[in-house]
């Protein structure tokens, strides 16, 4: 009894994958054909704002340690950062950086900090406007290059083997600021 319901549940799960590819095959969806055919290099900049009046990072959760900077270990903040084509926050807006991050390194060294990053890349502005990447990895945020993996993404950017790499531009104790190439 047991095979027969095993095997009528792979017969079901078998033809319900094979009309859901014949549908999204069928769909001719316009994103998708612009998606196969180009290979695309972004280059913007993200801006962490940690303090002042608008800032774009706030925590969320604190690490049971102590710390004698603004994060340490344990904490949880939520992100929420503009994105610009130049390098400065006045330059044109493109989109926003929203997701979180936890400090995830336990070493007391400073210059060892490394972060969980989890966020998306929101484009709200451009050619690129509508779509999204999701980005996951850790960060060792006083690495001069780090490569982060894109893990996903939507309209102009379906599927695909994506790498962000961010370097450090500024930074200062008020707005960290990150040269974000895709």
């Amino acid at each position: 009894m047991a095979s027969t319901a095993t095997f009528a549940s792979y017969l079901l799960f078998s033809v319900a994958a094979a009309i859901a590819t014949a549908a999204l095959a069928s769909a001719g969806n316009e994103f998708s054909e612009l998606a196969a055919t180009n290979k695309t290099h972004l280059h913007f900049y993200l801006h962490d704002i940690v303090s002042g009046s608008n800032p774009t990072v706030i925590k969320v959760a604190k690490g049971p340690f102590t710390s004698n900077g603004l994060f340490g270990f344990g904490d949880v903040v939520v992100v929420d950062d503009p994105l610009t084509e130049g390098p400065n926050l006045t330059s044109m807006p493109i989109g926003r950086a929203q997701g979180m991050y936890a400090f995830a390194s336990a070493d007391a060294e400073l210059r060892k900090t490394a972060l969980l990053f989890t966020f998306n890349v929101v484009f709200t502005e451009g050619e690129y406007k509508g779509s999204s990447l999701a980005v996951v990895g850790r960060d060792a945020i006083f690495d001069e290059v780090r490569e982060l993996p894109v893990v996903g993404g939507d309209r102009l950017f379906p599927a695909g083997s994506w790498v962000c790499a961010l370097q450090n531009l500024q930074l200062r104790s008020s707005h960290r600021q990150r040269s974000i190439r895709c």
